[in-house]
């Protein structure tokens, strides 16, 4: 009796070690500088993250992501997720070669890492799971049956079909061509027979291409098969008419769509229980018909949550129903105060070209006493590029903690120069005013930019201490005439010097 419990208890022991070893297993690989190339060279189909510690977002994901790779690793065949640590400097050119901007950064790699796409898909566990089999699967699913119709094209987002008498020839060729190149935003699929198919045409032997939506006319067809064409069909038809800035769920992914897109876009927000909204909606729905094919995005909101859109365009509620355009170059354009003929008249204006740019800005200070000056958008002009000095100009953000360790610093710059009239050290919040991006790059905070009195401008990357500043300063400036006056006067005195003792 003793020795079977003895077996019990040693086999019991033996399962607790194998669960607590399966639990302590980690299934996301993880590589670096060292064995990147080799490791994704050898598989066709592999999903990296680049991933920095610091970053919330991809803690947050972490735990979903290994629970994925643990369930990913018992595919048939095996499908691995990976990671990267970014933010390490020797991982950063590996970083950089698959264009990573910010973390987490998810990227599907095939072909040995030849052929990349960024992983579109959801960042939760069974998500990711879904979304990387059928990724790792042939970039077109084959509809046979009415039954894997319904399944695929279901009712809440955008499926693409292609109706082919064969599989083969030019047109189908062309067809998973753009499937591969879109794969990663939408669900493709092909089919002998139309009438499996749940909306349109049925008699159709093909070739011709449905997009199913959950919007609008919920389905649209095309015969063009050149890969450009058919790529901007599915595009521009897997964008809603209207796209609604709300809550819900199922509108999130048109939203984000609707953002990332590099269309122009027009939004209008308004208060939909106010008198008169219900013909305000209806005259800018007709806009969004008439002029979506013009490449502008159409989306209506309530400005509630539309609230950093019109801090963005520094728009305040009392000017709501606003129609705020951002154009694809960056531009923006607003119309405040909206009534219901305005619409069609200020949307035609804008395609015509004859509506003016609008510029944020802050108001113009009362007063700028301060060494360090306030510039706002309205008085960029006059103080930086027309003031006939050389400036010191800081990007900055209220809450950027660089930003606000910087100041006392500028201030020391500031009251170096406060009797020399040709240097101006001055600051602009770039959340509350314009920046000509023509002219500044300005990715992060604080960004600072010395303009010379002759023109030239140059971006400051040296050391944030005052010593360092005042020498970028006085290596880029351009001397007044005075000073070169007194630069030549000095120069002369040790060569007078120099004279008179030759003369003794």
């Amino acid at each position: 009796m003793a020795i079977k419990l003895s077996i019990c208890f040693l086999f019991f022991a033996f399962s607790l070690t194998q669960i607590f070893a399966d639990e302590s297993k980690e299934f996301v690989l993880t590589l670096d500088h060292s064995n990147f190339t080799d490791i994704v060279s050898k598989h066709d189909f592999i999903v990296v993250e680049f991933y920095a510690p610091w970053c919330g977002h991809c803690q947050k994901l972490a735990p979903e992501y290994e629970k994925a790779a643990s369930v990913l690793s018992s595919h048939d065949p095996p499908i691995v997720l990976a990671k990267v640590d970014a933010n390490e400097a020797v991982n950063k050119e590996i970083a950089a070669q698959f264009g990573v901007q910010g973390f987490p950064t998810i990227k599907i790699l095939r072909n040995g890492g030849k052929d990349s796409q960024v992983y579109k898909g959801p960042r939760e566990a069974d998500g990711i799971v879904d979304y990387v089999k059928r990724q790792s699967g042939p970039p077109s699913a084959e509809i046979k049956s009415a039954a894997d119709a319904s399944a695929f094209i279901g009712e809440s987002k955008v499926a693409i079909v292609g109706v082919f008498p064969e599989f083969a020839g030019d047109e189908f060729e062309n067809y998973i061509a753009v499937a591969k190149k879109l794969r990663s935003e939408y669900d493709f699929g092909h089919t002998l027979d139309a009438k499996l198919l749940p909306r349109g045409e049925s008699s159709l032997s093909g070739p011709i291409v449905r997009l199913f939506k959950p919007f609008d006319e919920l389905f649209v067809d095309t015969e063009d098969f050149n890969v450009d064409g058919l790529q901007k069909f599915v595009e521009d038809s897997s964008i809603p008419v209207l796209t609604v800035l709300d809550t819900d769920p199922k509108n999130q992914a048109y939203i984000e769509k609707f953002f990332t897109s590099p269309r122009t876009k027009a939004m209008f927000f308004i208060n939909f229980t106010a008198e008169g909204a219900e013909s305000l909606q209806s005259k800018y729905r007709e806009g969004a018909e008439l002029y979506k094919k013009d490449g502008i995005s159409f989306l209506i909101g309530d400005p509630d949550v539309g609230k950093s859109v019109l801090e963005y365009f520094g728009v305040n509620e009392d000017q709501v129903p606003v129609i705020l355009i951002l154009r694809d170059d960056n531009k923006k354009f607003i119309k405040p105060n909206l009534e219901a003929e305005h619409i069609s008249t200020f949307l035609k204006d804008f395609k015509d070209g004859k509506v003016s740019p609008h510029l944020k800005s802050e108001p113009i200070p009362e007063s700028n006493n301060e060494p360090v000056k306030i510039v706002v958008r309205e008085t960029l002009q006059d103080i930086v590029f027309n003031s006939g000095k050389n400036v010191l100009l800081e990007f900055y953000a209220p809450w950027c903690g660089h930003c606000k360790k910087l100041a006392p610093i500028l201030d020391e710059v500031a009251i170096s120069y406060q009797s020399d009239a040709d240097v101006v050290i001055a600051k602009l919040d770039a959340t509350a005013n314009d920046v000509p991006t023509e002219t500044f790059d300005v990715q992060g905070f604080p960004t600072l930019y010395f303009r010379s009195s002759s023109g030239k401008i140059s971006q400051y990357d040296g050391d944030r201490t005052k010593e360092a500043i005042i020498e970028f300063i006085e290596k880029n400036r351009d001397k007044s005439a005075q000073q070169e006056q007194a630069k030549e006067k000095a120069e002369e005195k040790p060569a007078q010097k120099e004279q008179e003792k030759d003369e003794l």
